[in-house]
């Protein structure tokens, strides 16, 4: 069995409320709502809402709850609350601990992160990375000091994985954070543009037992308000999700997740405290799931790996 995990930040399950819900807007596969109805699944589809608060006070954030997802630990109960943005110090303890890639790595399996980065920007955060012919980006000295990793690539680099570059996604070997690549076009840096179909084909074809793509821009434009933002990144990242499903090999399961709620309630810049669901597609069972750091245990248990 391996193990493909779609993760996409902000994307809570809230009520169908166009006027402030994109997801009732179109019928995406995230398109899932707090009366238990929602979007039907393709075949081989289930659907599991989970806690995003880990009973601590506060609105959920992204550097705590990522690092439960990546750590399979309730990473706010144990530091005693909720940490946005970029893991703090007790956080990247965790991660450096008990990262799931890690475990995947020293049981023997191998573990990969589609996502590609200009290798300046690894370079500067001290991250191991695969080959580059350029930079790409120059970190200007006096903003290196403030540059922070997340969850995610501490998690990989927990676990000896090598980051991609920009150069891999010129070289069809790793994807844009964005799918199809014009984000990052429009920060000038130089990647190739391509459909959600050749992402995912692209996916696939660099895929191991434990397989990470991460996309953030809906929680982006959930903290902006802005619905034109949010319809694109959910649509792009539904495009790119359906056609991972459809091409999925027999011994992969698919698991979307995120991290908590955002861009199912427009009306507020805020993150939620709504349950997210967690999408799984697949001939394996998941194990219960009541938090989204039992996404990760989950992950370790359709691989065969102990916690």
């Amino acid at each position: 069995m391996r193990v493909a995990i779609l993760f996409t930040d902000g994307v809570g399950v809230g009520p169908r409320d166009p006027a402030t819900n994109p997801l009732a807007r179109a019928p995406y596969l995230l398109s899932q709502f707090t009366d238990g109805d929602g979007t039907a699944l393709p075949p081989g589809g289930s659907r599991h809402d989970v806690d995003t608060t880990f009973g601590v006070p506060g609105r959920p954030q992204s550097a705590s709850n990522q690092t439960a997802i990546f750590t399979g630990r309730p990473a706010p109960q144990l530091i005693g609350r909720h940490v946005l943005g970029y893991p703090n110090e007790p956080l990247r303890g965790l991660i450096a601990t008990h990262s799931i890639v890690r475990r995947v790595t020293e049981a023997g399996r191998s573990a990969t992160f589609a996502n590609a980065y200009p290798a300046g920007y690894l370079d500067a955060l001290g991250l191991k990375r695969r080959a580059s012919e350029g930079m790409d980006i120059e970190i200007p000295a006096r903003f290196l000091r403030r540059l922070k990793a997340s969850a995610s690539t501490l998690a990989m680099s927990a676990g000896g994985v090598e980051l991609r570059t920009l150069d891999d996604a010129r070289h069809d070997q790793g994807l844009t954070h964005d799918v199809d690549g014009s984000s990052a076009a429009r920060r000038r840096l130089v990647v190739p543009l391509r459909s959600p179909e050749v992402a995912a084909a692209i996916f696939w074809k660099l895929a191991a037992d434990f397989t990470l793509f991460e996309h953030y821009l809906a929680d982006e434009a959930g903290h902006a308000q802005d619905l034109p933002a949010a319809e694109r990144a959910l649509g792009t990242f539904d495009a790119f999700a359906r056609a991972v499903i459809e091409h999925r090999p027999a011994d992969c399961q698919v698991l979307i997740c995120s991290d908590h709620g955002n861009v199912e309630d427009l009306s507020t810049r805020g993150h939620t405290r709504n349950p997210v669901a967690v999408l799984s597609f697949g001939e394996a069972r998941l194990p219960p799931m009541q938090t989204v750091a039992d996404v990760g245990a989950a992950a370790l248990s359709l691989l065969g790996v102990a916690a």
